[in-house]
């Protein structure tokens, strides 16, 4: 099933996977301290998770096209 997005949507989507994966590269990665890397980094890839949650029930709720089809 298709769902209709927003740019907005769309944005926030693609920035909570961009702080994810920036996150779990930083803890991944070995160029800066192993402290600043796990704390920034762990800041991060919890950031992008945790707005997932709200963002992925929003998408869920939004209306797919059949439903926008149906209705007119």
């Amino acid at each position: 099933m298709k769902r209709i997005l927003s740019g907005r949507k769309i944005g926030l989507l693609a920035g909570t996977r961009v702080a994810l994966g920036i996150g779990i590269g930083l803890l991944l990665s070995r160029r800066l301290s192993r402290r600043k890397s796990g704390v920034l980094g762990f800041a991060l890839a919890s950031a992008g998770a945790l707005s997932t949650i709200p963002l992925a029930i929003a998408i869920g709720r939004s209306p797919s096209v059949r439903d926008r089809r149906s209705a007119a």
